[in-house]
């Protein structure tokens, strides 16, 4: 498999603290990439780097082979990485229909004065999206909540929606910011299942999480941050046997128990 997604010797400084320290990383097209590590590890610090949200202190992203570092998120959308965030970020007070059209218009040409005067570009490009929006919905199982006010939708579904939103952006990889953060047992398998039904339709998808179960049972190949350091990097097993990984989450002594 090509490599999509690479990180150089990537390090990010906040005046004194080293967030991130000399991390590198490879992401396999067609791969589900799981990142995970205790609290303050770096690794939300380390997704914002790779989409564009941070400007690393040094080192270099490249993407399909092509250097974004520093590139601005909206420029990295359009190359296709799209990505969720850690604190849902719906309009709570739109339908689910309405929440995934908002992710189509970075697709689009109209402009101001397009919609202002509501000519035959506006009216054509409203038409693809609202068919498209529809597509998207259908695809993730969302159908009978087109109409349905995101606030008024379960946790796990309101995840779902969030997700759709990406996939509007027809992206080729899919970043996911702790996405079963605040989900019951049930949830979290449910989107584990819907995450792997994604990545069976060609989409390569980077987790960050902290629910280790969730991971092991998830993702293809972990990488392991603490402290801003990798400190180990493999498929599921190897993690799990991993005697730094166990005494970051467990302390000295203690094994992972259970993770199946």
């Amino acid at each position: 498999m090509a490599c999509i997604l690479e990180a150089q010797s990537i390090c990010k400084y906040f005046g004194g603290l080293k967030a991130v320290e000399k991390v590198d990383m490879q992401i396999e097209e067609g791969k589900i990439f799981g990142i995970i590590g205790p609290n303050g590890a770096g690794k939300t610090t380390f997704f914002n780097i790779c989409s564009g949200m941070y400007r690393p202190t040094a080192g270099r992203i490249l993407f399909e082979g092509k250097d974004i570092t520093g590139m601005p998120p909206e420029a990295i959308a359009r190359l296709g990485i799209a990505r969720t965030f850690q604190n849902i970020q719906l309009f709570r007070y739109m339908t689910v229909l309405e929440n995934v059209k908002i992710g189509f218009h970075i697709r689009t040409r109209s402009g101001f004065l397009n919609a202002l005067v509501r000519d035959r570009r506006y009216r054509e490009e409203e038409r693809f999206i609202e068919n498209e929006a529809r597509a998207v919905i259908e695809k993730v199982g969302l159908s009978p909540y087109v109409d349905t006010l995101a606030s008024n939708l379960p946790y796990g579904l309101q995840r779902k929606v969030e997700i759709a939103r990406a996939l509007a952006l027809k992206p080729k990889m899919l970043l996911l910011d702790e996405p079963v953060a605040g989900m019951n047992p049930l949830e979290t398998r449910e989107l584990s299942e819907f995450i792997i039904r994604l990545n069976a339709e060609g989409y390569t998808i980077v987790v960050i999480e902290h629910d280790m179960k969730f991971v092991m049972n998830t993702c293809h190949h972990i990488l392991v941050l603490n402290f801003g350091q990798k400190i180990c990097e493999g498929n599921p097993a190897e993690v799990r046997r991993n005697k730094a990984v166990n005494e970051a989450y467990f302390g000295k002594g203690l094994v992972v128990g259970g993770v199946s």
